[in-house]
């Protein structure tokens, strides 16, 4: 009967009686398979993504020895095959460059993966069917608490993502030593598992860290609440860390500066200087107009004036529109002012127009909510008085306020009516030094 050979290692099995004369070279071919199977070491170069691993009968072949290591450059992901059916333990290190992944399998079973970054060595056994790793994931037992860390050096690729949790550290168990340079990353420590109990004294410097890895989940909450503060009065420990923040007054340093200078009628959208904190408004509705008349000595109201000092929050941006002049019909009443409205600031309404064919005058407009009334626009011009007394012109004209939002006043019959003055808004900024 012809020798056979073994289903692992392809060792010659030999007969009775068989291979005389040859038996001991034989023998001796077998001892150099085993050694290899044992002991034996083999750098092999990867040229191609798909590489089989032979196991030869009898002959001295790559796969059978006990540690590979596989070098090359990668130009894509690469598996190294190995036949089914049979078993045995190798160890493996990836000693190839480029960000590829690095597969080993039996035919038709699940592989051994190193990742893009996995540089390192991995214990395998072949179970006929399968690749299995060995490492510590798949081992039983446990490192105990009295097991010094000191000279244990932990990198990232022995980190699985996640995995270090406040459970698996003991009080005091990080030191400096024990950790690598940039090992720790936010993809290696689970949300809010560092916490002091778990660090020894200086334990962790900056060297330790790598760069972006603390990140928001990393840290844990101060006694502030999130949000954005103005004019913010904050607290800040020796770490750097706000553990107190709170809004303040809004300020009014800085010099006003004047941005805006509207007359009605007018619109548009005013948007704030993003230094500005407050505005200081100046803003009158439409005077109104004066219609038909054949006495003298009559005016309309003027528009509703008045002073806003506002603080805003930042964006600030808000439509505003400025009233017109009240209409001056020649047979019908005045007609009234506009009013002007700057949203989220406030309004001056506009002032009433007169009666048709001498009737009252009009009554002036007025500021809600102004800072200050300041009533009369005469503060910027234009005549106070209506009839006859001084400052008045001589008997037998017509006068028309020169301030904006004014009146319209006549000394002398009207035919076709006198229009009021458009109203006016006036905005400065706190962004002057």
């Amino acid at each position: 009967m012809a020798s056979s050979f073994s289903t692992d290692l392809k060792l010659e099995l030999m007969v009775t009686g068989e291979n005389s004369g040859t038996w001991g070279d034989k023998t001796n071919t077998n001892l150099d398979l085993l050694q290899q199977a044992v002991v034996g070491y083999q750098a092999i170069a990867l040229t191609s993504t798909n590489t089989t691993l032979a196991m030869t009968n009898a002959t001295i072949s790559n796969a059978r020895n006990a540690v590979l290591e596989f070098t090359g450059v990668l130009a894509a992901n690469a598996t190294v095959y190995v036949a089914s059916g049979i078993e045995k333990t190798y160890t493996i290190k990836n000693s190839t460059t480029g960000a590829y992944t690095l597969a080993l399998n039996q035919v038709g079973g699940a592989s051994v993966i190193w990742s893009t970054i996995e540089k390192n060595i991995k214990g395998v056994y072949l179970d006929g069917t399968n690749a299995n790793t060995i490492d510590l994931s798949t081992l039983g037992g446990a490192i105990s608490t009295s097991t010094s860390l000191a000279d244990f050096v932990v990198g990232p690729n022995e980190l699985d993502t996640s995995s270090v949790t406040s459970f698996k550290i003991a009080s005091f168990a990080v030191t400096s030593a024990a950790l690598n340079t940039s090992a720790v990353t936010s993809f290696k420590v689970a949300s809010f598992a560092i916490i002091s109990g778990a660090l020894d004294t200086s334990s962790v410097t900056s060297f330790k860290i790598a760069a972006g890895a603390v990140g928001p989940t990393q840290l844990a909450n101060t006694a502030v609440t999130a949000g954005s503060f103005t004019t913010a009065s904050i607290t800040v420990d020796a770490q750097g860390r706000i553990t107190a923040a709170a809004s303040g007054a809004g300020g009014s340093a800085g010099a006003g500066v004047l941005t805006l200078q509207a007359v009605g009628p007018a619109s548009g959208t005013y948007t704030a200087s993003p230094g500005a904190n407050r505005l200081l408004v100046y803003m009158a509705g439409g005077g109104g107009g004066i219609g038909g008349y054949s006495g003298g000595g009559i005016a309309s109201g003027s528009g509703g004036f008045g002073f806003f000092n506002k603080p805003i929050n930042q964006p600030f941006s808000q439509p505003y529109s400025v009233g017109g002049g009240g209409s001056a019909p020649g047979n019908s009443n005045g007609g009234a002012g506009g009013a002007s409205n700057f949203t989220n600031v406030g309004t001056a309404n506009g002032g009433n127009g007169t009666t048709y064919g001498g009737g009252a005058g009009g009554n002036p407009g007025n500021a809600p909510g102004a800072t200050i009334s300041l009533g009369s626009n005469g503060f910027f011009g234009g005549p106070t008085n209506s009839t006859g007394s001084a400052g008045d012109p001589p008997a037998g004209t017509v006068r028309i306020s020169s301030g904006f939002g004014a009146y319209a006043q006549a000394n002398s019959a009207v035919a076709n009516g006198i229009g009021g003055n458009g109203g006016v808004l006036i905005v400065f900024e706190n962004t002057g030094t």
